[in-house]
């Protein structure tokens, strides 16, 4: 991430953070241009419990809107680090992150999942799924190497 970070702030780009766990989504980091501030932000994440996956990509979407609305000429480009898996009280969010994902890509949100799950054997690929849902590319998180992700996130995007 911090690769991403220092890709971003070479290019003048902003980033910003949104985590979601237990039962709800943070703005851990509104968008910013401060390589400094994002790091610290990133040194103190939390993970772990549920995963309210809806509510993160809900979260992000309003996060997005915003930023359009201050510079509509910028393109906004979300990386969404997960297992894809979706485990909110009550049911139902792996149907509504897919419903929400397909709200981004019809907006025009470029995406890149970073698929996080573990092991040998993906027998649900619910990363890729969502990564589809999206309109954008999955990468599985052992295949990353320090420069990999800002490298794939310039190709999808065409920035140079």
């Amino acid at each position: 991430m911090l690769s991403l970070l220092l890709d971003a702030y070479q290019r003048r780009d902003k980033v910003g953070l949104v985590t979601f766990r237990g039962d709800s989504a943070e703005l851990a980091l509104p968008p910013t241009s401060s390589v400094d501030t994002a790091a610290a932000r990133l040194t103190v994440l939390r993970t772990g419990g549920r995963t309210p996956l809806a509510a993160g990509l809900l979260r992000a979407r309003e996060v997005l809107r915003v930023e359009r609305l201050r510079d509509p000429r910028r393109r906004a480009l979300m990386v969404v680090v997960t297992d894809g898996r979706a485990t909110r009280r009550g049911g139902g969010d792996l149907e509504d992150a897919y419903r929400t994902a397909a709200l981004l890509a019809a907006e025009g949100t470029a995406a890149v999942v970073v698929d996080c799950e573990s092991g040998p054997v993906r027998l649900l690929d619910l990363a890729g799924k969502l990564a589809m849902a999206l309109g954008g590319p999955a990468v599985r998180l052992e295949e990353l190497a320090a420069d990999t992700l800002a490298a794939s996130v310039r190709t999808f995007t065409g920035a140079a």
